[in-house]
């Protein structure tokens, strides 16, 4: 079930700076007390492949965020402990060392579960006993939240793809334009490119302008 359009969830969880220092952050808190967005983004274990290349993509992109005043977050199911170490692993050996943004421990699942995107899955033998043969972990979901703590959007990717961390920049620009100037963006649309009035005289004035 989407989020899209709701509070996010009011739940503090621990996490980990890249001090070393143990923390306990709350998205909706962050958002609604310091009147930011926040992007949260969930990986599936730490010292994995694909998952070290995100932490560092949005490092890269952090000042672009930070423009934007978004707060980025990470966030995994592995312990305070295993982030730790993690950030103090160089980049060359498959590390994150070098990422400045908070990552959150959910080591119960907890924050997870309620956003329902943990790899949990149960099957039954002939006997009719159910087993669980889920990995445990979280997919790539992505979350975009608003300065009055609602989620703006919410995408969740399989394991194996990692994402494009241009289009929440994207995202996060369309967003700010609906709330300035209360227009829609349409297909495609990019910052510095022109955006409709929500009715079907500018739809279909859009459409004229921009033939292919």
């Amino acid at each position: 079930m989407s989020l899209v359009g709701k509070k996010f969830p009011n739940i503090s969880i621990d996490a980990m700076s890249e001090m070393g220092d143990d923390l306990k952050i709350n998205i909706l808190e962050e958002a609604t007390k310091n009147q930011q967005k926040v992007l949260l983004f969930w990986y599936p274990k730490d010292f994995t492949f694909v998952c070290p290349t995100e932490l560092h993509a949005f490092q890269e992109a952090l000042p672009e965020f930070e423009k934007r005043n978004t707060k980025v977050i990470g966030a995994s199911c592995d312990t305070n402990e295993v982030h730790f170490a993690w950030l103090n692993t160089a980049r060359d050996n498959g590390g994150i060392e070098g990422v400045t943004y908070p990552i959150l421990a959910d080591t119960h699942r907890q924050l997870a579960n309620i956003l329902g995107i943990v790899d949990q899955e149960f099957e039954f033998d002939e006997e009719g006993n159910e087993f669980f043969t889920g990995s445990n972990v979280t997919y790539r979901a992505t979350y975009l939240v608003d300065e009055t703590g609602k989620i703006f959007h919410e995408s969740v990717n399989d394991m194996p793809l990692g994402r494009n961390v241009k289009e929440y920049l994207r995202l996060i620009d369309a967003y700010t334009h609906v709330q300035k100037f209360g227009e829609v963006c349409p297909a495609n649309w990019e910052e510095g490119k022109d955006a409709m009035k929500a009715d079907r005289q500018s739809t279909a004035e859009y459409l004229a302008a921009h033939k292919n």
